[in-house]
């Protein structure tokens, strides 16, 4: 289809995220909010399957890069590729072209805007024959919608929910937990707090947290205080009940409560664990074909944490009961993919 035949279609923003964490191997992944492009209702970023990156619009921007990435997309400036192209997606850890971007070309047809020619670029020059997205776009938006949804940016202050709170309040009994917590949380990108008495806190402190941790350590009076303390400073903070101290898991579970993307725009749906006997069974169900990495944890009986690679493969949409080795005693389990995470106990 070309850009002159190309039929209306509808321009919004959806916010997204892709979870940062504790791999396997220590590094850490970034924790990346964004606003991804929704076209005709759907986040675009699910049409590309398996894709890790994030759009220019993310949530860390200050407000004069922002301005400057808004102007780029209302072709207030030069685009910075060869051939009219713009970067649509890009690296979630870095801003260099080595990593690779989608980008397409994005033109003024009249009052309207056009996105055409999508592809995987690496260089200063593209290849349509060789990394175009077959199949997607173009796209034509009604000028007035496209610059009024982009535009609205613009007049959003700090607080605005497209601008989601990246701070967690951690409050538990372990010290030495919390303290590797915090740092492993403040290496993915996240700002985390630790406290022993969130109820004192100011109300405005509270409505600055995404999400408060509780380790399992706390008890039942002082939990019921906390959420008492967030409720009546009108917060939205999500309220997290540690598993285990186990780092990269409480970590899983954080990210897991940071999403806020609604339920039908995410790669993963649902994860349940089951032990019977030597066998473990993690029953997963995800929404469109992708890579996913199932990684098991567990304490053993000197506290120390061990770690098993579960699964690392893709899968098709739909159902999955994917049979792995058992892991002794209380056990947990993670799924993974390019722009979710899910975190389950596993049951016998």
């Amino acid at each position: 289809m070309s850009a002159e035949s190309a039929e209306y279609a509808t321009f919004g923003l959806a916010p997204a995220m892709r979870p940062g964490g504790v791999l396997p191997t220590g590094a850490y992944q970034m924790h990346r909010d964004f606003l991804d492009f929704s076209i005709d209702g759907r986040p675009l970023l699910l049409r590309l399957a398996d894709l890790d990156a994030v759009s220019p619009l993310a949530a860390d921007l200050g407000p004069s890069l922002l301005a400057a990435q808004v102007r780029r997309l209302l072709l207030e400036d030069g685009p910075p590729l060869d051939g009219g192209r713009r970067v649509i997606y890009g690296c979630p850890e870095c801003e260099g072209p080595a990593c690779g971007a989608v980008t397409a070309v994005i033109e003024r047809d009249g009052p309207d805007f056009v996105w055409r020619d999508f592809a995987w670029q690496t260089d200063d020059t593209v290849d349509l024959r060789l990394n175009g997205y077959t199949g997607l776009g173009p796209f034509r938006f009604e000028g007035v919608q496209y610059r009024a949804v982009l535009e609205r940016l613009l007049e959003s202050d700090a607080e605005s929910p497209e601008r989601p709170a990246r701070r967690v309040l951690l409050v538990g009994r372990r010290a030495a937990v919390l303290t590797k917590l915090a740092a492993a949380l403040r290496g993915t990108g996240i700002g985390a707090e630790i406290t022993h008495d969130a109820a004192g806190a100011a109300p405005d402190e509270l409505r600055s947290y995404g999400a408060v941790a509780l380790g399992r350590g706390v008890d039942e009076a002082e939990r019921a205080a906390v959420r008492q303390a967030f409720a009546d400073a009108g917060s939205t903070a999500v309220l997290v009940d540690g598993l285990a101290p186990i780092v990269p898991l409480l970590v899983a579970q954080i990210e897991e409560a940071l999403d806020r993307c609604p339920q039908d725009e995410r790669r993963l749906l649902r994860l349940v664990a089951e032990r019977d006997g030597d066998t473990l069974t993690a029953t997963l169900t995800v929404a469109i074909p992708c890579r996913v990495r199932l990684t098991g944890y567990r304490l053993d009986r000197l506290y120390r944490t061990r770690t098993t690679e579960l699964f690392d493969g893709q899968l098709a949409a739909g159902e999955h009961e994917l049979a792995v080795d058992g892991l002794a005693g209380e056990a947990f389990v993670v799924a993974r993919t390019t722009g979710g995470v899910l975190v389950a106990r596993v049951g016998r």
